[in-house]
């Protein structure tokens, strides 16, 4: 995807047809894009909507255009954000964790849902922690709190992206439990036993999922 935006056309709009109008070809339902953090993730480096605390840029990166474009060919389409990475400025040094200052990262997931409600036009329905990191209960219970209070009462939060211990974690903390609306799992088939998941009364996806080696 990360290609498609410097493809030429008429190839590129034919791809897009492929992958987002609905009864042809992908036909896809749900469009996962990453919250760029201005450091290597999964296609280089990609640039964030807030390079420090005061700057936003809402025109940077390929995925607001990938949205657009999505959503035109299925107005229906779901759009889903992660970060993959966060900016240093939001830990304060640069080295520690982003869920050191919660609200700071809450007020970051917050700007760029506004950034593509106010900017694109567009309706991000679920928004998850951090790709394949630990999650952290002070802060999806403050990112919550933060997204109603800004009017995003609707976008659901996914957590965690990762393994399925997230469930054991949320079965000891009704309060985290509670503010998570998904359980994300990469690669679920490769966990026996999701009794902890099930007990959860939540619904729980395989948020990334390969058939390479899992047949």
């Amino acid at each position: 995807s990360r290609l498609l935006v410097d493809y030429t056309e008429p190839q590129r709009s034919q791809i897009l047809d492929y992958l987002f109008t609905p009864n042809f070809g992908a036909a896809l339902q749900i469009l996962k894009v990453e919250i760029g953090g201005d450091s290597v993730a999964g296609c280089g480096a990609e640039s964030s909507h807030m390079h420090s605390a005061d700057g936003l840029d809402y025109e940077t990166g390929y995925e607001w255009w990938m949205m657009v474009e999505a959503k035109k060919r299925n107005p229906d389409i779901k759009l889903y954000g992660l970060p993959w990475s966060f900016p240093g400025w939001l830990a304060g040094n640069g080295k520690a964790s982003p869920f050191t200052y919660p609200n700071n990262t809450a007020m970051y997931i917050v700007k760029w849902l506004e950034g593509a409600r106010n900017f694109h036009n567009l309706t991000i329905d679920y928004i998850g922690i951090w790709n394949e990191r630990p999650s952290d209960a002070t802060y999806v219970i403050t990112l919550r709190a933060a997204m109603d209070k800004a009017g995003f009462q609707h976008t659901k939060i996914v957590a965690k992206d990762g393994g399925a211990d997230i469930c054991t974690d949320l079965a000891k903390d009704k309060a985290y439990a509670d503010a998570v609306d998904i359980i994300g799992l990469h690669y679920p088939s490769d966990f026996g036993n999701y009794e902890a998941c099930h007990a959860l009364n939540k619904t729980f996806w395989a948020s990334e999922e390969s058939s390479s080696y899992d047949d």
